[in-house]
């Protein structure tokens, strides 16, 4: 039995007539009958009573009908639900996001973005580190990830770069460079305790500030390390030492911090929409849509105000 037959059958019931029922669905009058006999000899029952003028269900007619009735519509449901399954508009997206990352703005209009133009998708997000999401994308926990990409990430994750943060010096407010509006030359703090999250939390963070300090022409000095940007802004403003961060994070504000531009041209730090290389979900992709087009918008922006 297939769904043709029953939407046959259906004309038929409701029109009366094999002929207007024909006309309806589109075909001629003599293969909609044999596709109605076809159906009575799979039912083992007749259920039309063939009239002059007209056609009338049988007592087995009225008990089918009443049982298939609903199908026509609840198969034509399941297509549109699929449907929309396949363009990732239903769902549930598990999204990592290091802390950092929370006060981007690209971060929170992609997101934004993304739940606006799919409601039906469910968002569970979950924050740690870099290290830990990216072993929630392995374990298949995550879909996304916004994080610091690492070269041994590379290997099986993809990284979509949604913005690039310059580095910058925070400064304790009584610090002897703290003074003023200039820059700072890197070197110039290569006696002070480096504030620093440790490498197997964040090591894209860690390596490229180790990175740009050897650039600068010194091995830091590491002092008190910190789990999150925001203990070490706030142990910086305790004057355990200094902190080379994401020039985004002077949002943060932290009492008793000042931030200082580098002089020094160093590397960039980049914040990614991280997914597994062999993704493959539609939701997945949509999302990182999303994140691209906020970034580019942010860019235009920030280019053209």
């Amino acid at each position: 039995m297939e769904l043709r037959h029953i939407r046959y059958f259906l004309a038929v019931a409701e029109e009366e007539s094999f002929t207007k029922a024909a006309e309806r669905v589109g075909i001629g009058q003599p293969p909609l009958s044999r596709q109605i006999k076809d159906l009575e000899a799979e039912v083992g029952a007749l259920l039309f009573h063939r009239l002059a003028h007209g056609a009338e269900l049988t007592e087995a007619g009225r008990v089918f009908r009443e049982a298939v009735c609903g199908i026509p519509s609840q198969t034509a449901e399941a297509i549109r639900l699929a449907q929309r399954a396949a363009r990732g508009e239903t769902g549930v997206l598990g999204l990592g996001s290091i802390g950092s990352a929370v006060i981007n703005p690209i971060v929170s209009s992609a997101i934004r973005s993304f739940r606006r133009a799919y409601p039906d998708v469910e968002l569970r997000l979950e924050e740690a580190t870099s290290a830990v999401l990216a072993a929630g994308l392995r374990e298949g926990r995550l879909g996304a990830a916004i994080i610091r990409p690492t070269q041994a990430d590379a290997r099986d994750l993809k990284f979509h770069v949604i913005a690039e943060d310059e580095l910058m010096a925070a400064l304790p407010v009584g610090h002897r460079l703290a003074a003023g509006e200039g820059s700072v030359a890197l070197g110039d703090l290569a006696e002070e305790p480096l504030i620093i999250t440790p490498r197997e939390i964040g090591a894209g963070m860690f390596d490229t500030v180790v990175e740009a300090c050897r650039l600068a022409g010194f091995e830091p000095r590491f002092g008190q390390s910190a789990p999150q940007i925001a203990t070490m802004l706030s142990l910086v403003a305790a004057e355990f030492g200094v902190a080379v961060i994401p020039s985004a994070m002077r949002q943060l504000g932290v009492a008793g911090v000042t931030f200082r531009a580098l002089k020094d041209k160093s590397p960039s730090l980049a914040l990614t929409v991280a997914v597994r290389r062999d993704e493959r979900s539609d939701i997945v992709r949509n999302f990182v849509a999303k994140a691209k087009s906020a970034a580019k918008e942010w860019r235009s922006h920030n280019w053209t105000r």
